[in-house]
């Protein structure tokens, strides 16, 4: 059966999710430690942004690193520090440049003092409003978002700004790392897998998921064309049905 065609304002994503997979792979498969897996996927990240800001997308938000991936051997979460350390002041600038701005979500408590610093002034330097918003999730989890977000509104009552039943699920999303910003519309995953491993679990509850078997390093411009291509060719219910969906487009 034919898919119904959307609206042209509905077939690009507002928001755009991706969870980075593949990068140790890439590497094992070409026999190279897994850090050059993740200084490959650097290129992936560019190209994704660029096909992002050409498409109009407001929101990109990259899974760089979760609170597990601190599990990983001790010289790959140290090389992964510091390639972020060098990224962030290598890219600030040009990320400015090009009217985008960088916002880092997670619990930034574990980083050096170093990190946080970096992670500030690369804020500060790209701060703008009407800009692209590139958003990396860094020692963050969908777990920890919410539960963050309910001990936000446990003060609240416990001060007495709030009543128990004040707390509605749209209350507890503005109090979400993802906030002030539009939920997904869009998750993709790299890799081959077909899971989303703690990332926004509260935002992903509408999201259409992308499952790509490329490895992130090979995730370039074309391959986030067929994403977002795909996602164009979808409907998008919300719990209505398909008659319900085309009856509104139509008014």
């Amino acid at each position: 059966m034919e898919k119904t065609k959307q609206s042209v304002s509905s077939s690009v994503p507002r928001h755009v999710a991706i969870i980075m997979d593949g990068n140790n792979r890439w590497a094992k498969k070409r026999f190279m430690p897994g850090v050059a897996g993740h200084k490959a996927g650097v290129d992936a990240v560019r190209a994704v942004i660029e096909v992002c800001a050409e498409a109009k997308v407001e929101v990109l938000t990259l899974f760089a690193f979760s609170s597990e991936n601190w599990q990983r051997p001790a010289e790959e979460v140290s090389a992964l520090m510091d390639l972020f350390f060098k990224a962030l002041r290598r890219e600030a600038k040009r990320l400015n440049e090009n009217n985008i701005s960088l916002r880092i979500i997670g619990d930034r408590s574990r980083f050096h003092p170093e990190l946080q610093a970096a992670m500030r002034e690369a804020e500060a330097i790209t701060a703008g409003s009407g800009r692209f918003i590139l958003q990396i999730a860094a020692n963050y989890g969908g777990q920890w978002d919410i539960a963050q977000a309910a001990q936000r509104l446990a003060r609240e009552v416990q001060a007495g700004h709030l009543r128990p039943e004040d707390i509605t699920p749209g209350l507890l999303q503005t109090c979400l790392a993802t906030g002030d910003l539009p939920l997904p519309d869009l998750c993709i995953r790299t890799g081959g897998e077909h899971r989303i491993s703690n990332f926004l679990l509260w935002q992903l509850a509408y999201a259409e998921l992308y499952f790509s078997d490329l490895y992130w390093p090979d995730f370039k411009h074309e391959a986030m064309r067929t994403a977002l291509a795909d996602y164009a060719s979808r409907q998008r219910r919300f719990g209505k049905t398909s008659e319900q969906v085309e009856a509104g487009a139509r008014v």
